[in-house]
Order: structure tokens, then C-alpha cells, then sequence
């Protein structure tokens, strides 16, 4: 009996794996860049301008470590973290270009000088809890470039009845878009009759795809076809990582100060099938305004920055003088954009 249990006892304990050290350091940088601000250009977009170097934690056991450099705007403790780069090695070198565009692509404006922390966390395995050095600042100015976001496509039968050319073709169909490059995707699609069916596919082909076989929301990889009972322009999310997704129906409103009925209801938009914007022509008096779905505050969007594109809930839009003007609403895009003229 006691040999078996000390078989037994030798066994649980072989089957723990490795332990972490009672006081292990995270890692933390050594790099020497805490502090200092980079404005971003054209001409040092080829340019190594961020180096990046760390001491990996002390596990007391040996294995592969995935670092994820993650930055955010300072001061809010990575409420809401962004993805710089992955690597396995403790030191990277970032360009002046590439920087720039992992800017732009985590919402970060362009042509101001942004302050950012930078942090290392560690994946090491599903035992082991991730851990995170110190953050330390940087100031960058990032340059305004036209960023190429990660997609993924909706074909269906709605296609050559909604300006997309052919059914079922993926090499035509209207693209969905990952604002952060983590396969969470978002994007708006027209569907002018009824009774649609469509997927989601990774590439502009049908080398694989995504289909929800017992519509409950849930992605099968080649699953069922996806059926919409009604016609609309509908508003379309997609985690790949969670592998859901919500589609949701939008009519497209200008709301605000400015427009005949003040911020008390909307002035109705017409969707344009052919040029795939939304637009209103209606005269205006000096105020503010922003656009928003459904006659509702569930979504709606406007211009932090004045720069002409949309953020979800961001500021009202200036309008400078009364006049008559049409307004353009472009959702089939990213970044989502607007004009007034």
C-alpha cells in the first residue's frame, strides 16, 4: 500500500509541470528611449526609429516566450490596449513607417504629437499567468497615410441586385474591416431585396469560409449559408477570434444645432446604390451636427479631429454659416467619412 502510494504521490507531482519561482521579476526594459518624441514623416518612413530591447523574466525553468508590445494613450493604465508587434526575441526594431501605420490603425490622429506608454507582456502557457514590465512613454506625431486594414468578404445572392456585381462571388463582393488588426471585424453591407444568404470569407475566393449551420450567431468554418429575411443596409461585426457575429439594420439620419428640427429628430438620408454613400441636401444654419442610425443614439458618429473622418460617439461637427448644402455620408470604407458642401 505504501509503495503504491508513493507511485501515486510521484505521478501528481510529475504531472504538476513547471513551477514559476516564488519572486519572479517580470520583464522590463533596457532600452533607452523613455521619454523622447519621434515625429513621424515620409522621408524616415524606411528609417529604424524606435529600438526596443528587454530582459526576459527569470522563470527558473527554460522555454519559449511570445512578448506582445502593447502601447495606449498615457494615463489611462492600458485600459485599452493596443498591439505594436509580436516577437519571440527580447530586442525589436521598429520603423518610421511601420510605426506610423500601427498608429493610425489603433485610432491614434495624425499630424498631432500623441503621448504613449509602452509595455511588454508575456505569453508563455496556459499555466503560467501573463505578466507585464513597467510601461514607459514616448511622444509620436504620426503622418496621415491611407492605412491598408486586415479584410475579410461577404458574398452572397444579394450581390447583383446591390451594386456588387455577381452573386455569390467573393472577388466582388463588399469587404468588412479590422480597425486594430486583431480579426475583429466591422463594416456595412447593402442588401436591396429580401430574402438574402450569404457568408464570410477570408480571402476573395472559396478556399475557406465561414457559415452559421443552426443560426444561433455562432460561426462554422463552411458552415450554412447565412439567410436575411429583409431588405436593408445593414451594419456587420465579426470576431473571428470568438468566431460570432451580429448583423444589425441601419437607416442613416443628420441630427443637430444646425439642421431645421435641432438636435429634436433626424433629417433622413437616401442611399445612393450606385456611388454606395448616403446624402441629403437641406439648409443648414450655423451649429453642429452628427450622423446617427435609426433615428436613436444606439450609433451614431462624428469628427474628433475635424479631419474629416468618423469616430463612433466622437464630436459634433462644426457647420460655420447658414446655407444649403448637401451632406455625403461614406460607410463602405474605413475609415468612415463624410463631406459637407
Amino acid at each position: 500500500m505504501i509503495a503504491g502510494l508513493l507511485a501515486f504521490a510521484s505521478c501528481e507531482e510529475a504531472s504538476v509541470g513547471p513551477k514559476l519561482n516564488t519572486n519572479v521579476e517580470p520583464p522590463a526594459f533596457t532600452s533607452s528611449q523613455d521619454g523622447q518624441s519621434f515625429v513621424l514623416t515620409e522621408e524616415n518612413a524606411e528609417e529604424v526609429v524606435l529600438e526596443l530591447s528587454w530582459i526576459e523574466p527569470g522563470l527558473g525553468f527554460k522555454t519559449e516566450i511570445e512578448y506582445t508590445v502593447e502601447m495606449a494613450e498615457s494615463g489611462t493604465d492600458f485600459a485599452d490596449p493596443k498591439t505594436l508587434l509580436q516577437t519571440k526575441s527580447t530586442s525589436v526594431s521598429i520603423t518610421g513607417g511601420e510605426l506610423n501605420n500601427k498608429m493610425l490603425a489603433s485610432g491614434f490622429p495624425s499630424n498631432v504629437e500623441n503621448n504613449i506608454d509602452l509595455r511588454i507582456k508575456t505569453d508563455i502557457n496556459d499555466d503560467i499567468e501573463d505578466m507585464y514590465s513597467e510601461p514607459m512613454s514616448i511622444m509620436v506625431t504620426p503622418y496621415y497615410v491611407d492605412v491598408s486594414y486586415p479584410q475579410i468578404y461577404v458574398p452572397g445572392s444579394y450581390q447583383s441586385a446591390s451594386g456588387y456585381t455577381n452573386d455569390w462571388s467573393p472577388a466582388d463582393a463588399p469587404p468588412l474591416f479590422s480597425a486594430n488588426s486583431d480579426d475583429v471585424y466591422e463594416g456595412y453591407v447593402y442588401m436591396a431585396n429580401g430574402g438574402n444568404q450569404f457568408k464570410f470569407t477570408p480571402e476573395r475566393n472559396w478556399d475557406a469560409d465561414w457559415g452559421d449551420s443552426g443560426a444561433d450567431g455562432t460561426l462554422d468554418p463552411g458552415g450554412d449559408n447565412i439567410e436575411l429575411a429583409d431588405a436593408g443596409y445593414y451594419k456587420m461585426n465579426v470576431d473571428i477570434n470568438a468566431l460570432t457575429y451580429t448583423v444589425t439594420n441601419t437607416t442613416w439620419g443628420l441630427i443637430g444645432s444646425a439642421t431645421p428640427d435641432e438636435w429634436n429628430s433626424d433629417q433622413d438620408m437616401t442611399y445612393d446604390p450606385v456611388e454606395k454613400v448616403w446624402t441629403i441636401t437641406l439648409s443648414l444654419t450655423a451649429g453642429e451636427v452628427k450622423f446617427r442610425a435609426n433615428n436613436a443614439w444606439d450609433l451614431d458618429y462624428g469628427d474628433n479631429e475635424g479631419d474629416g473622418f468618423l469616430e463612433q460617439g466622437g464630436g459634433n461637427i462644426q457647420i460655420a454659416s447658414g446655407g444649403t448644402y448637401t451632406v455625403t455620408l461614406d460607410l463602405s470604407d474605413y475609415p468612415y467619412s463624410y463631406s459637407i458642401e
